[in-house]
């Protein structure tokens, strides 16, 4: 268990929602909600007072929904992961939310158990889907491997380093790195670093 619990925030429109998803961690003794909201607006204001570690989001909400909410918290706290929590699970809303930058997309009729997971998983900087969101990613055909290069900057991606300090490490430019991600997203077939992650665990390339 870690020093400090994992800090929490939760975003959804439906008050019983949030009632419901806050007492699936009351027991939670290394994970606390520290906060919540019930649109995009109101879920910003509360990451630059309560700093979670993660968020659980709704996409569909009134006033800033959530891919424009993830889309503004990635840019202002890039450090704060962001996991999709909705009902739908149709191709353009897996996309939209993939390319905003979420750590994960789950489904909201997932267990307490894989919540619980989820939210330990992009903290410590991994990806998390939903099964069937996974098998829809997983069952594209890819073009070509990715180089060794691009392996290695992919396995950086899944430890939760950002471009700065993937470039840092591989002492490249922060450019260089996004070229690289680009090539690593055309050849696995995805749209974001959650999905390129599992797809190269499930090909056995990380």
């Amino acid at each position: 268990m870690p020093a400090h619990p994992l800090k929490l925030m939760i975003v959804d429109d439906h008050p019983v929602v949030r009632d419901g998803l806050r007492g699936m961690f009351d027991h939670v003794t290394d994970i606390e909600v520290v906060a919540e909201a019930s649109d995009g607006f109101e879920a910003l204001a509360m990451a630059r007072r309560a700093r979670p570690d993660v968020v659980l989001m709704d996409l569909r909400m009134p006033g800033l929904d959530g891919v424009g909410a993830i889309e503004r918290l990635h840019a202002d706290h890039p450090e704060i992961k962001v996991i999709v929590l909705t009902t739908y699970d149709t191709d353009a809303d897996v996309m939209r939310a993939m390319a905003a930058g979420v750590a994960g997309y789950l489904l909201k009729d997932a267990p307490r158990e894989e919540l619980h997971r989820a939210v330990r998983t992009a903290a410590a900087g991994g990806a998390v889907l939903a099964p069937s969101i996974a098998s829809a990613i997983i069952g594209r055909p890819p073009t070509q491997e990715p180089s060794p290069r691009e392996v290695e900057v992919l396995r950086l991606v899944a430890r939760g380093a950002a471009n700065k300090e993937i470039a840092r490490t591989l002492l490249i430019s922060e450019t260089t790195v996004k070229t690289h991600l680009k090539h690593v997203f055309a050849k696995l077939g995805v749209d974001s670093r959650a999905a390129a992650v599992v797809v190269a665990m499930e090909r056995g390339l990380l």
